[in-house]
């Protein structure tokens, strides 16, 4: 997990590599570069960097313990033709791919621009893994995201009672676009944070 989330979610900026993670600074700027170089918007989920394109998620990237890595929000549909893609989470992740370095060194920039131009045609055809309506108490979709790549906040909604938990499940699954998930995400984390239910205030 990336270290440094909580304060970065909180900030809502991007977090100063050399400073939280000097190790993975320079892969930080090669992968910035390549990123810049296509026909990508640069935004700002999760406590981290989205590279997206028409409003779909395309590519992200972050720093960890023993490797770099980027992964692919789509990445089950690239042809990984060297092979490098693997799925963080076998049985549980879908669509998510990532692609792991142990140094800036092996970051190809040709073939890292290939894989990602190839996620960028394939979100314009309209290849994505459709969510599937959820029939436990579980987080699901963006929420479970969240969730998954902040274990602060995963450990504080994990803190909250089954029924609080459930009220935030579906407050985010009731939206209909990605932009408004997000937006309410962005809404609750605090809230989450804080101990508190998405409706306590009506309660007292």
């Amino acid at each position: 997990m990336v270290h440094f989330n909580v304060q970065r979610l909180k900030d809502k900026s991007t977090p100063d590599w050399k400073r939280h993670q000097p190790q993975w600074a320079e892969a930080v700027e090669r992968i910035q570069q390549i990123l810049n170089e296509l026909p990508l918007t640069r935004t700002f989920k999760w406590g981290s960097d989205v590279y997206t394109h028409n409003g779909k998620n395309i590519v992200s990237y972050g720093g960890f313990k023993n490797h770099f890595a980027i992964w692919f929000y789509n990445g089950v549909f690239l042809s990984d033709e060297d092979g490098v893609l693997v799925n963080a989470s076998e049985g549980k992740t879908k669509a998510l791919r990532q692609w792991r370095f142990s140094s800036a060194d092996e970051m190809n920039a040709t073939k890292i621009r290939q894989y990602v131009q190839e996620a960028i045609q394939n979100a314009v055809q309209g290849k994505e893994v459709k969510q599937e309506k959820r029939k436990g108490q579980e987080p699901a979709g963006l929420l479970k995201e969240a969730l998954t790549k902040n274990s602060e906040l995963h450990k504080a909604f994990n803190s909250l009672t089954p029924g609080k938990q459930r009220e935030y499940m579906e407050y985010v699954d009731e939206a209909k676009q990605e932009k408004t998930k997000m937006a309410r995400i962005e809404k609750i984390t605090p809230l989450i944070f804080a101990g508190r239910g998405l409706h306590d205030k009506y309660r007292r």
